[in-house]
C-alpha cells in the first residue's frame, strides 16, 4: 500500500507530465519530422524538474537516451570564455575595452585588421569585423564532404594554427560596425586569457566557472580527446556539402543551397577531434550542469553587477546570417522582447557535427530548459517550438 509520501510523489509526477506534455510533443515531432535521431529536454522550474526524451541514443542498438549524458555543447562554450574574461576584469587584471594589441601585439595586424582598434569587447560580441571563421578554406576543406571528414576527423589544431586561421581572410567590416559570427574572435579571447593569467584556458574555466558553480560534469575538452565519458549518445551528421563543392566558393549567403541532398544515411561522427572549437566552443557537459550555468549567467549570481551588465549589453544580429529574433551579448543571446511578446528570455546555444545544444531561461534563473540532439542544428523551428511549448511564448509571431 502506498504511503502518503508515495501518493504525493505520484501526483507531482503526473502533474509534471501534464504540464510538459506540449514539450514532449515537440520532442516527438523532432524525431518524426525533423530528422533527429534522439533528443532530450531537461527542465527546471523553481523546485520542480522534468526530463523527457524521444528517439534513440544509438541507431544500431536502439538504446534510448537518458539523463546524465555527457554532451558536446558547441558554441555554448563561448559563454564560458566571456565569463572568464569578465571575471578577470572584475579583478582589475584587464578591461574588455582594452585593444587586442595590448595583450597580443601584432597578432591582428595582418590582412587589413588593426589590433589597436579591435577591443576585447568586439571579440566577445562578434562585432570585431573578423570574417566568419568556419568558412575559412583551410578549415572547411577538411570537413566539407563525407570523404573529407573521414580523412581529417582526428586532426588536432594548435592554438597557433587557430590564431592564424582567425585572420586568414580580410575583414567583413570595421570594428563595431556590424555583427558577424566569428569563432576567431573567441580564439583571440582565449589567447588573451592565457597571456593574462599564465594558465591554460581550460584551467581558468575550471577555476572561475566550473568550481564556483559546482559543475562537476563540465570541462574544456583536452585537445587530444576524441571520445566521451559514459553515458553518452552516439553523434550523427548530415552536415556535408554536395560532392564537387569548392569550399572556397562557400559564403554565408549560399552555404545552405550547397548542403548534400536530404535522405542520405547519417554518418556516425561520435569519435572525432574537436580541438577546432577550443575557446570558441569545446566544452563537454550535461544538461543539468548547463542549466545551472545558464541560470547563473542569466541571473547574475556568478559575476559582479558591473560585469553582469556588460555581459547582457546586447547588439543586433540583423544581417549577420545568424539566429532570427535575437540580440547578442558577450558569448550568449537574448531574444528580442518585441519578438518574444514582451518577455525576456536568455540563453546559449551551439552546434557542431553530431551535436546541438540550446539552453533558454528566464532572467531570474528559476525557469530554464536545456535541449540536446545527437545531430547538428537542423532548423530554428525546433528551438522556437520548445520555447512556445514551455514558456507560452511564440517567438516572432
Amino acid at each position: 500500500m502506498d504511503t502518503v509520501e508515495d501518493v504525493r510523489k505520484k501526483r507531482q509526477k503526473g502533474s509534471a507530465m501534464a504540464a510538459h506534455e506540449k514539450v514532449q510533443q515537440v520532442l516527438d515531432w523532432a524525431v518524426a519530422e525533423a530528422g533527429i535521431p534522439g533528443i532530450v529536454a531537461d527542465i527546471k522550474d523553481g523546485d520542480r524538474t522534468w526530463f523527457g526524451t524521444a528517439g534513440v541514443a544509438d541507431l544500431k542498438t536502439g538504446a534510448l537516451r537518458g539523463p546524465g549524458e555527457y554532451l558536446h555543447t558547441g558554441s555554448s562554450g563561448k559563454a564560458f570564455t566571456a565569463a572568464v574574461v569578465l571575471s578577470l576584469e572584475a579583478e582589475g587584471r584587464l578591461s574588455i575595452d582594452d585593444p587586442v594589441d595590448k595583450w597580443l601585439p601584432g597578432v591582428l595586424n595582418v590582412n587589413g585588421y588593426d589590433g589597436s582598434k579591435i577591443t576585447i569587447r568586439h571579440l566577445l560580441s562578434n562585432t570585431s569585423g573578423l570574417f566568419v571563421t568556419g568558412l575559412a578554406p583551410e578549415i572547411s576543406h577538411r570537413y566539407a564532404t563525407r570523404s573529407g571528414f573521414a580523412e581529417h576527423r582526428f586532426d588536432e589544431f594548435s592554438t597557433e594554427e587557430l590564431l592564424r586561421v582567425a585572420v586568414s581572410q580580410p575583414p567583413i567590416g570595421a570594428p563595431g560596425e556590424r555583427f558577424g559570427y566569428a569563432n576567431g574572435g573567441f580564439y583571440l579571447a582565449g589567447a588573451i586569457i592565457e597571456k593574462v593569467t599564465g594558465n591554460s584556458y581550460a584551467e581558468e574555466v575550471e577555476l572561475r566557472v566550473a568550481q564556483p558553480l559546482g559543475l562537476t560534469d563540465t570541462r574544456v575538452r583536452p585537445s587530444t580527446d576524441t571520445g566521451y565519458p559514459d553515458p553518452h549518445p552516439r553523434g550523427y551528421s548530415n552536415l556535408f556539402f554536395k560532392d564537387g563543392t569548392d569550399p572556397a566558393a562557400v559564403t554565408p549567403e549560399n552555404w545552405e543551397s550547397l548542403i548534400e541532398e536530404p535522405g542520405l544515411e547519417p554518418l556516425d561522427v561520435t569519435e572525432f577531434n574537436t580541438s577546432l572549437g577550443w575557446s570558441a566552443g569545446n566544452v563537454v557537459s550535461t544538461t543539468g550542469d548547463m542549466i545551472r550555468f545558464v541560470n547563473a549567467l542569466a541571473s547574475g549570481s556568478l559575476l559582479p553587477p558591473a560585469q553582469h551588465r556588460q555581459m547582457w549589453t546586447t547588439v543586433s544580429v540583423e544581417g549577420g546570417h545568424w539566429m532570427p529574433h535575437a540580440r547578442y551579448g558577450l558569448g550568449l543571446f537574448e531574444f528580442d522582447k518585441d519578438a518574444a511578446g514582451g518577455r525576456t528570455l536568455r540563453g546559449v546555444g551551439g552546434s557542431l557535427w553530431g551535436s546541438y545544444t540550446c539552453v533558454v531561461g528566464t532572467p531570474d534563473g528559476r525557469h530554464t530548459i536545456a535541449v540536446h540532439t545527437n545531430t547538428e542544428w537542423k532548423t530554428w523551428d525546433l528551438m522556437f517550438k520548445v520555447i512556445e511549448a514551455e514558456f507560452g511564448v511564440s517567438i516572432g509571431a
